[in-house]
């Protein structure tokens, strides 16, 4: 395993534990991560290794920025996927983005799925659906995403969908 992946690993630990428990990342592990990434890359593989890990860096935070932009995460999400970046270079950002999104359609499936309003929001969102067309307004679409709730923190997906990038990376 490369070395810099024990860096993820801890940092992901960490990310995952404040996600989860206060529905928060903080700055400052974010940035932590970023910088023990860049300098980590800097002294073990010179100007290649931090070249990888900027481009990372923008990489991650850069994708992850037009999902912030649509409101489907949250700004802790788009600075974890920069020290993602930072620390695992940016092939592997990319894929860890990739797997991390599909995961979590999964979830947001089997939420929908075992959530007993289930019909209901359907019905309300076909109904907002109509209205906004109708009255070629985006208020009622607006009045309606801000009545459901059933968000889950975004690291549930990342987690299995680093693991996923580094199987198919690395060991597969």
């Amino acid at each position: 395993m490369p070395t810099h992946f024990y860096l993820l690993i801890v940092f992901l630990g960490v990310a995952a534990f404040y996600d989860i428990k206060y529905s928060r990342l903080p700055n400052w592990l974010n940035v932590s991560g970023a910088m023990v990434g860049l300098l980590f890359h800097l002294f073990f593989n010179q100007l290649d290794g931090l070249l990888n890990s900027v481009f990372g860096l923008l990489a991650g935070g850069g994708i992850m920025l037009v999902l912030y932009i649509f409101k489907a995460i949250g700004a802790g999400d788009v600075k974890l996927f920069a020290a993602i970046g930072a620390i695992s270079g940016v092939l592997f950002t990319l894929y860890s983005i990739m797997y991390s999104i599909i995961f979590a359609g999964f979830i947001a499936i089997i939420i929908l799925l075992f959530t007993k309003t289930f019909l209901v929001n359907m019905t309300l969102a076909f109904y907002h659906i109509f209205e906004s067309i109708r009255d070629k307004s985006l208020t009622p679409l607006d009045d309606f995403k801000n009545n459901i709730s059933n968000r889950f923190p975004f690291i549930y997906a990342v987690i299995p969908g680093v693991v996923t990038s580094f199987y198919y990376m690395y060991l597969a």
